[in-house]
């Protein structure tokens, strides 16, 4: 990209008959946005119209094109992917609303791949709609990394408040304990560590690392997980110059603010992480994933089609995750210019590592 051109950001329209449609025409009034980047959707301008007529939004128009080349700055770009006999149903989980979710999604993720667009941003998605015999993924996320060959990833949660990434996604809670090994939790920790320095600019971030089980196995009473699995982990990860600490039980960690102290939190399991971040950051949380050669973000909210087409979504989340890939597509080219060789920021000598944060497991009540 010329360092006069503005960032061009692809926005995948998710389902039609979600509230997509209101966040992202909510989100493309901020005048913000456009001194930001140019933002191209991918999607449908007649359902983008009837989305409009139905929130009875006038004042935002958007530019028909057919390539991201022919996107024009300073306005809303359109690109059609779908048929025009697409119908639109609010509130209802329909074939055709999944079929549209992955054609928009493809496109946009061919254009990434190619270098016509500059990074993605895509709206919630219904994952049972979309399952066809292209796409056969639990999300977006597993998606994405087949498409870019990602040899490993990491769904990360970001917001204001906190950074939680989860070493198991999305799987059955039976299947964890099974899934979880030393290499998986030194991958995912790296992942992070390097994420925090290349994406978000961070120098020696500090990881917080979750145990699996409640009070962190209390020394083997609960679960040997943690003296097994999780501790010589988090000793090898320390031993290569990563400031990681932990396990810590996770209740009292999030119950007592201690995940203040860090720059990111790596939970054992989908809502040992998600349910923490959903209550502290719900409307303005974004999901990024992590590890990926291209970046990605979304809201971290769903089809809300209990809502859809009523006015009342916030595009809060929507609008936070423009601007976050906005920002690691900063933060990367800044990373690639200061070093050829992003593996030396990790050049700490674990000797020196900073123990001031390291917290004391929470004494529990006698029940």
């Amino acid at each position: 990209m010329a360092h006069n051109e503005k960032i061009k950001v692809g926005i995948t329209h998710g389902d039609i008959n979600g509230i997509s449609y209101e966040v992202i025409i909510k989100t493309l009034l901020d005048p913000r946005i456009m001194e930001m980047c140019t933002p191209i959707v991918y999607g449908s301008p007649k359902v983008a119209a009837y989305h409009r007529k139905a929130l009875n939004i006038e004042n935002l128009s958007f530019n028909h094109i057919r390539h991201p080349g022919e996107s024009v700055p300073k306005k809303a770009n359109i690109i059609n992917c779908i048929d025009d006999n697409i119908r639109v149903e609010l509130g209802k989980s329909t074939p055709m609303a999944g079929e549209s979710s992955y054609m928009a999604l493809e496109r946009a993720a061919n254009d990434l791949q190619n270098g016509e667009i500059d990074v993605l941003v895509t709206a919630p998605i219904n994952k049972d709609n979309i399952q066809s015999e292209n796409f056969k993924f639990p999300g977006h996320t597993e998606y994405l990394v087949q498409k870019f060959n990602a040899s490993d990833h990491l769904m990360l949660m970001v917001s204001e408040q906190m950074k939680i990434g989860v070493v198991t996604g999305h799987i059955p809670l039976e299947q964890v304990p099974k899934k979880l090994t030393k290499e998986l939790i030194i991958s995912k920790i790296k992942i992070v560590a390097r994420s925090l320095v290349e994406d978000f600019s961070l120098t020696a971030p500090r990881i917080a690392v979750l145990g699996l089980n409640p009070h962190a196995g209390d020394n083997g009473l609960l679960g040997n997980e943690e003296k097994e699995i999780i501790e010589p982990a988090i000793k090898e990860c320390r031993d290569s110059g990563i400031v990681a600490l932990g396990p810590y039980p996770a209740d009292g960690f999030f119950g007592s603010g201690d995940y203040a102290k860090f720059d990111a939190i790596l939970a054992m399991y989908h809502d040992q992480g998600l349910t923490p971040f959903k209550l502290a950051s719900f409307d303005r949380g974004i999901n990024f994933t992590a590890g990926l050669p291209v970046i990605r973000t979304s809201p971290a909210h769903g089809t809300a089609y209990n809502i859809a087409g009523e006015g009342k979504a916030s595009p809060e989340s929507f609008r936070e995750a423009m601007y976050l890939a906005i920002d690691i597509y900063k933060n990367r080219e800044i990373h690639n210019e200061i070093s050829k060789d992003p593996l030396k920021k990790y050049e700490i000598n674990p000797n020196h590592i900073d123990e001031s944060v390291d917290i004391e497991a929470e004494e529990e009540p006698d029940i």
